[in-house]
């Protein structure tokens, strides 16, 4: 395959300065920078807006029980979703490496914390959420063709697996041609966006503010409420740290990582707060609340005949949101490859196109898996709170590598207060739905992070070579078959 002489091109690169964990110089065989800062911004407005402004505001208003609390809720989210966006933008700026969360956790507590992260993301929270997305994006698609009812299973299913297979071979043939369709499915989500926040600036224009009225009244917050309500509005918001996965694909990172982010996120929240505003203009608390999906209503009391356009443009949304997080997640699963916590193949590159194919195509795979159960909602919700485990981990990791990495560029730095702010809001966030309404699934997903452990101890931190024997000619065919070889090295 001719590794030999790929390697040897990299030998005239420049040593870098002895920080090993902040690359400077592109190398060869590994990822290109070639996402910038409109296509950045892209990445993050197209990932956060997906299926859940359009279809589940009312798990919001559940919980607060009235419009005013509602809407508070919605921009706390999107300030909390910055705050911690800025976080990662520190980190993001002085540990330039791919994989998100990954490689902070194993900088500021080493290996464990790390690879319990990956093992989380990699096996249930990426994958089931790209699923969830897909399917999502198929209930909209195939609405349209079923009038008066809903699409089959059969069809919803095959239609999501198509789309995961679609968006895993656009992002394993180019990292050019997955960012320019996110740019163009961003394009087309920010038209529905724009319709809907056009049309209900025309209503409140027009003098339909009577849902406006006594918009505290009949509020029931509570400390297990609220932290829900935060729990449902935030979950519309999961993205804001997808550029951190892409860290080594961005053209200039100290500018474009922090930018992307100041831009990109208060304009998500700008976009869902009026969103959320135009629903009420045309539904009371209790029409939102029966609706099965809030933005459907909306089209078909404005829109009249032309309400098929909501349909359709959520669909665009969707892909969109499932292409981004595609993009983003599989660069944890090569990282997470590269640093010998998944297998090795995993961190090879393309020859040819540079991209980590066999990364992309194993959370492909995972993703149309979770597919085939179908009705994994449960499992988000409750998995989703470990997410924020790690959250507050990394977070945390930024406050501890303040006192013990001390020596590191910091490009960006924030205030520490953020730090800390960002920590305590998600310890709060974690707990407030174990105290509200505490159940065995909690426990349940507790355990499987600490199943990581085990799988840890045997194959990581042991090196069992059973599993190597047996994946060693596997991966080799493999090899040959993707035309991949490994990623140079990062000097250390």
């Amino acid at each position: 395959m001719g590794e030999e002489s790929l390697k040897r091109k990299g030998e005239d690169n420049k040593k870098e300065d002895g920080q090993y964990i902040q690359n400077h110089e592109p190398q060869t065989m590994n990822l290109q920078k070639e996402v910038g800062l409109i296509s950045g911004i892209c990445m993050i407005v197209g990932t956060i807006i997906g299926s859940g402004i359009f279809i589940s505001p009312k798990s919001v208003l559940a919980n607060v029980g009235a419009v005013g609390p509602c809407l508070t809720i919605w921009a706390a989210c999107g300030i909390l979703a910055t705050l911690g966006a800025l976080c990662f933008a520190e980190l993001g700026t002085m540990i330039t490496k791919s994989g998100g969360e990954y490689p902070y956790l194993m900088e500021a507590f080493g290996p464990i914390p790390a690879f319990l992260f990956s093992w989380t993301s990699l096996l249930v929270t990426k994958p089931s959420s790209f699923a969830i997305i897909c399917l999502s994006f198929a209930e909209y698609a195939l609405a349209p063709f079923y009038p008066g009812c809903d699409p089959p299973q059969v069809a919803i299913k095959c239609l999501a697996a198509a789309a995961i297979v679609i968006i895993t071979t656009v992002n394993s043939l180019s990292v050019k041609l997955g960012s320019y369709l996110q740019n163009f499915l961003t394009a087309a989500k920010m038209i529905i966006v724009t319709i809907i926040i056009v049309s209900g600036i025309v209503l409140l224009a027009q003098g339909k503010t009577e849902n406006f009225k006594d918009s505290y009244k009949d509020s029931s917050i509570s400390f297990g409420s609220l932290g829900l309500a935060f729990y449902n509005g935030l979950w519309a918001y999961d993205g804001w740290n997808q550029l951190n996965y892409i860290t080594e694909e961005l053209k200039n990172p100290y500018r474009n990582l922090p930018l992307s982010i100041i831009i990109g996120i208060p304009l998500v929240t700008v976009c869902y707060v009026l969103i959320n505003i135009s629903y009420f203009t045309v539904m009371t608390s209790t029409e939102l609340l029966q609706s099965q999906a809030v933005a459907v209503t909306f089209g078909d009391r404005v829109l009249y005949s032309a309400s098929w356009i909501v349909p359709v443009f959520v669909a665009f949304s969707t892909i969109g949101s499932a292409n981004g997080t595609c993009f983003t997640a599989s660069r944890l699963v090569y990282v997470a490859g590269r640093e010998g916590h998944m297998l090795k193949l995993l961190s090879y590159t393309s020859v040819k196109r540079l991209t980590p194919a066999p990364a992309i195509i194993f959370y492909g795979i995972i993703g149309i898996i979770y597919i085939i159960p179908g009705d994994i909602d449960t499992l988000i919700n409750y998995v989703s709170f470990a997410v924020w485990i790690f959250y507050s981990l990394t977070v945390l990791a930024l406050i501890v590598m303040r006192f013990t990495r001390k020596e590191l560029n910091r490009p960006v730095k924030i205030p520490i207060i953020i730090p800390v702010a960002v920590t305590l809001a998600s310890i709060l966030l974690v707990l407030a739905p174990v105290i509200s309404a505490p159940e065995p699934a909690y426990l349940y997903c507790v355990l499987f992070i600490g199943s990581g452990l085990i799988v840890y101890v045997l194959f990581v931190h042991f090196k069992f070579n059973w599993p190597q024997k047996i994946s060693k000619p596997i991966t080799m065919h493999l090899q040959m078959l993707l035309e991949v070889v490994p990623a140079e090295k990062v000097t250390e």
